[in-house]
């Protein structure tokens, strides 16, 4: 089958934008339970990146030293478990945190489409249609092998993960390589090198989350779907990156600023 090249014209194919008859339910809800006491600053980044990106409504479960700053950041969040059209889990998560493990394995436990980053990976495989990101180093620890092996093949450590997992993989990197359980695979290139900085991966997680909730009700029939959901969040993202650097450095808040203008750009093509 190979490797299909993904890019604009295949993001904006993949995009849901609302409808007259849309409100924030049918639009989607995100839920996310992500964020520690020692990285609480992953769960705004998220948030950001799902808000940015079109969501109807986002939930957040989490620890008070990420819940507190959302609030005054993001104040249309919603605190607590609840109904949502899908997840993100792990985000800013270490698998010692024992209260953020069992947030994230009751998300995981809805079997609603989720997003899985970071430190929830270690549960994985899990029930549902789910979107594993790992970054190379992640990936490496799993299959117990150099991130330098995973670097050098990116492709095939994504399909094998895909398989492993029963999910969709998005293998982070200056060119990430998305695969799913069926065999199909996906790279996206558009990223600049400036997007290689910390926090790069929350917002991304989030831009998939948000895509994600938009389309979790046709994953039922089209389970395939999922991977170019994924495919299309990445492309999203890298060009936000493009337009927040301009060929320099940038802060996250320039990369979430940017989000919004990439998918009027899509939706005008």
């Amino acid at each position: 089958m190979g490797v299909e090249v993904f890019d604009a014209s295949d993001a904006a194919a993949e995009y849901r934008a609302p409808t007259a008859s849309d409100h924030k339910y049918s639009r989607g809800v995100l839920g996310f339970a992500t964020g520690s006491t020692a990285y609480p600053g992953a769960a705004l980044l998220g948030v950001d990146g799902a808000l940015a990106t079109g969501i109807g409504m986002v939930r957040y479960v989490g620890p008070s030293e990420a819940t507190r700053p959302l609030l005054v950041r993001r104040p249309e969040a919603v605190l607590g478990f609840g109904p949502v059209s899908a997840w993100v889990v792990g985000s800013g998560m270490v698998d010692t945190d024992l209260e953020a493990m069992d947030r994230a394995r009751r998300a995981l436990g809805e079997g609603k489409p989720t997003v899985v980053d970071a430190g929830a990976l270690g549960l994985l495989p899990a029930v549902g249609s789910i979107i594993a990101t790992p970054h190379a180093g992640e990936m490496a620890k799993v299959f117990g092998v150099s991130r330098e092996a995973v670097e050098g093949a990116p492709a095939e450590y994504a399909l094998l993960a895909a398989s492993q997992w029963n999910a969709t993989v998005v293998l982070k990197g200056s060119t990430t390589s998305i695969a799913n359980q069926f065999g199909d695979e996906f790279s996206v290139s558009l990223a600049p090198p400036w997007l290689a900085i910390a926090g790069a991966g929350d917002v991304l997680s989030g831009v998939i989350g948000s895509v994600l909730a938009t389309r979790a009700t046709e994953l039922i029939d089209h389970p395939r779907n999922l991977a170019r959901i994924a495919a299309a969040s990445v492309v999203i993202h890298s060009l936000a990156a493009q337009s927040a650097s301009s060929g320099g450095p940038f802060l996250m808040d320039q990369l979430v600023a940017a989000i919004p203008s990439v998918i009027r750009t899509l939706l005008s093509r």
